[in-house]
């Protein structure tokens, strides 16, 4: 599986922790920046990641900044991206097994990166479930088309 990770300046230490964990698990990972700690903006990476992951439908991405909300909002205005913020494992599983979702949001400065760790990994490892919750997961699908 291809995953596309990125982040802002706070996320930067624990997305090369979660890098070497996604490697670990056999996984085609590209990261794509920032590459050090110097101040950075989330929205550049969680567009970049948004676009990435929105053209390669078989693929997932993760994102990280301080609180894993900024980044998350950058990647959800990607049609296409559904990006879940994360604090826990079980929220990982479900986002994956309800809603299909093909973006992981983490806050580096909320959790630790053990807890990093099993989120990922349930995140990587769980698959959509489909049937009820396809009808909602479409509905999510259309709105990108949609103007308001």
């Amino acid at each position: 599986m291809k995953i596309y990770i990125g982040s802002d300046h706070a996320g930067v230490a624990l997305k090369s922790k979660v890098l070497a964990k996604v490697q670990s698990m056999g996984c085609d990972v590209e990261d794509l920046g920032p590459y050090s700690e110097d101040r950075v903006d989330y929205p550049v990476y969680g567009r970049k990641v948004g676009e990435r992951v929105a053209a390669d439908p078989e693929s997932r991405g993760i994102v990280i900044c301080g609180s894993g909300i900024g980044i998350s909002i950058a990647a959800n205005k990607v049609p296409g991206i559904r990006a879940a913020l994360c604090g826990d494992p079980l929220s990982a599983k479900l986002c994956r097994e309800h809603n299909n979702a093909n973006i992981l949001a983490m806050g580096a400065r909320i959790i630790g990166e053990a807890l990093a760790m099993e989120i990922v990994e349930n995140f990587l490892t769980t698959e959509f479930a489909g049937g009820r919750h396809q009808h909602r997961v479409d509905m999510l699908t259309s709105m990108d088309k949609e103007r308001w």
